[in-house]
């Protein structure tokens, strides 16, 4: 499928109320609304086809760029490109498939990390934080954790929207992780109280740190 074959098609997967539903949700106009298993379906009948993936990325279509990150090739992006793509796609559902199947995948993705956390833009800030919030999850060696628990406390309250949600994330991850750390975590999600009154689905845990942190402690038990 070339680039007018593929945009073609999204085009007439899209449906109103999925379109609506992701506008809602602080995607931009330039969206389709097709739904993620349609996406998915596409992408399995394309596979991989990074020339494609490009083109369909150039387009800022929103249900263009889903599909791109599933037919790209990672490893063929250049850590320029990646920062490029990371920074120009701000609609948080796109960027966290970029992070999940591309970012979190990428090689030598620890050159981004705090250079990332300390960018003015906000989506490389955010995905600085995620992985951060990896490291400090999966790889803690060499990293600082006293710092990144002052950072927090310092900086969550004033950042942006799209930051909070990976920082937060980062305070749960030491709190769930790091015993020595949990109590000040816990202190700081109190203090900070941010996503206190976050609503929640039944059987979901709050994004809440205080609750999150002791949800995820009292399982491993």
């Amino acid at each position: 499928m070339n680039l007018t074959e593929t945009l073609s098609k999204l085009e007439s997967l899209g449906e109103e109320k999925v379109r609506a539903m992701h506008v809602k949700n602080g995607a931009r106009e330039n969206i389709f609304g097709v739904k993620m298993g349609d996406i998915r379906t596409l992408a399995k009948k394309i596979k991989t086809d990074h020339a494609l993936a490009l083109q369909l990325w150039e387009t800022e279509n929103i249900d263009a760029r889903l599909l791109a990150i599933l037919i790209l090739k990672p490893k063929a992006l250049s850590a320029e490109q990646i920062e490029q793509m990371v920074a120009s796609e701000n609609f948080t559902w796109a960027a966290d498939w970029f992070y999940n199947y591309v970012v979190k995948e990428y090689p030598e993705k620890e050159q981004f990390r705090e250079k990332w956390m300390n960018s003015g833009n906000i989506m490389l800030a955010r995905a600085g934080w995620s992985l951060t919030s990896g490291r400090i999850s999966r790889a803690p060696e060499g990293i600082n954790i006293a710092s990144i628990l002052d950072r927090i406390e310092n900086e969550m309250p004033k950042a942006a929207p799209e930051i909070q949600w990976t920082m937060n994330t980062t305070l749960a991850q030491i709190g769930i992780n790091h015993p020595d750390y949990r109590e000040r975590a816990i202190a700081i999600g109190e203090k900070l109280g941010i996503y206190r009154d976050y609503p929640v689905s039944k059987g979901c845990t709050s994004p809440f740190a205080p609750i999150w942190i002791n949800e995820m402690v009292s399982r491993q038990k």
